[in-house]
């Protein structure tokens, strides 16, 4: 087996600074941890605040500290900073090969989506943003890691596409219909999703949207692991 990771993002439309964060840190146990924040608001005070989240979580988790714990302590800080004036979403998505499980851990209102061959299911528990008060404890979903399994992670601005023209998103019924019709790699998938979010709001996003896709599928090719980025510089 083998898991495959891919992320499409985009600022809020004109505006130059994305409130939304991702970053990869590799776990000391063996595995990987992608955590992705989306500070409250845009622009450059939104992604101060998820900036500060995301590094608290990595350090955190670099360290052994479980992911958790980690969005605990990203919670207490933020609060104890921005004296509850301030919330940031979290989801934290680990390979962890020791366990050999991947853990989905959310302090996020919007739902995770976990597709396994013909069937998408929606995880929509209740959960609260980060920064919110003192008590603040994450949703964590832990799930054996298996040819098949796919997983779609992506922030509020997804969510919340089309609404302003009275046309909101379906997200799992767009899913279904990318995967049934396509059967997409990681980043097709992504791609296809922020795309569709993108035109329901008339290719000017109302907000940072994030779009997290984690994929396990039968092994090919070598022992060698690879990352690619693209990161478009506007004139």
């Amino acid at each position: 087996m083998e898991v495959q990771i891919a992320v499409a993002k985009v600022n809020k439309y004109a505006v130059s600074e994305s409130g939304d964060t991702l970053e990869v840190v590799e776990r000391p146990t063996g595995g990987l941890s992608v955590v992705l924040a989306d500070g409250q608001t845009s622009g450059r005070g939104a992604k101060a605040v998820s900036m500060m989240v995301v590094r608290k979580v990595i350090g955190l988790i670099a360290e052994g500290v479980r992911d958790g714990a980690a969005a605990r302590a990203a919670s207490d800080a933020l609060f104890a900073e921005k004296a509850g004036k301030v919330t940031c979403t979290l989801n934290i998505a680990s390979v962890d090969l020791h366990s050999r499980t991947i853990v989905l851990t959310r302090n996020n209102p919007a739902p995770v989506f976990i597709c396994y061959d013909d069937k998408i299911d929606s995880h929509a528990e209740d959960s609260v943003s980060l920064g919110t008060s003192r008590n603040v404890r994450p949703v964590v979903t832990e799930l054996a890691i298996e040819t098949g399994l796919t997983i779609v992670i992506f922030t509020d601005g997804v969510s919340h596409a089309g609404e302003r023209r009275g046309q909101p998103i379906d997200i799992g019924e767009t899913l279904r219909s990318i995967i049934e019709d396509q059967d997409p790699t990681p980043q097709q998938l992504a791609d296809s999703l922020l795309a569709h979010a993108i035109s329901l709001d008339d290719n000017r996003p109302a907000d940072d949207i994030s779009v997290l896709v984690m994929k396990v599928s039968a092994r090919s090719g070598d022992d060698v692991r690879r990352m690619s980025v693209r990161l478009p510089i506007h004139d």
